[in-house]
C-alpha cells in the first residue's frame, strides 16, 4: 500500500522510516513524503491514484491540511484515496472540520505508532 505522508517537520521522514522498517522491508508498505499541501497535490498530479491512503498533517505554512483534504477529497472521487488527519491539537473545531470535509480518520501528536499500525492493518484488508 502506498501512503503519501504530508507534514512540514523534517524529521517526520526518518521517523517514519524507523518505526515502518520491516514494513517497508517487506514491501507490505510504501511510503512518500510531501512538506506541504501544495507538494502534496503536485505529487498526486503526477502520481495519479498511486497513493491509496494519506496521513496528512493540519497545521503547516501554505496550504494547511484542512484544504489540502477538501481539495483531495473533491478532485479525487473515484476512489478517493483515505485521509488521516495529524495534528498535535486535538480541538473539536478541527475534529469537526476535518470531518466535514471527508476525514476518514482523526489522529494527535505525538502519533501512537501502535495504534496507526492497526488502523493501517484494517485499511489493508
Amino acid at each position: 500500500m502506498k501512503i503519501l505522508v504530508v507534514d512540514d517537520e523534517q524529521d517526520v521522514r526518518s521517523l517514519f522510516e524507523q518505526r515502518f522498517r520491516k514494513e517497508m522491508k517487506s514491501g507490505e508498505l510504501d511510503f512518500a513524503f510531501a512538506h506541504s499541501g501544495e507538494d502534496a497535490l503536485s505529487f498526486m498530479q503526477v502520481h495519479h491514484h498511486e497513493a491509496v491512503l494519506i496521513l496528512s498533517d493540519i497545521n503547516m505554512p501554505g496550504m494547511s491540511g484542512l484544504e489540502l483534504l477538501k481539495r483531495i477529497k473533491k478532485e479525487y472521487e473515484k476512489p478517493p484515496p483515505v485521509v488521516m488527519m495529524i495534528t498535535a491539537y486535538g480541538d473539536e473545531e478541527n475534529f469537526n472540520t476535518a470531518k466535514q470535509y471527508g476525514a476518514d480518520d482523526f489522529l494527535t501528536k505525538p502519533v501512537d505508532f501502535t495504534s496507526l499500525k492497526e488502523k493501517l492493518k484494517t485499511k489493508m484488508v
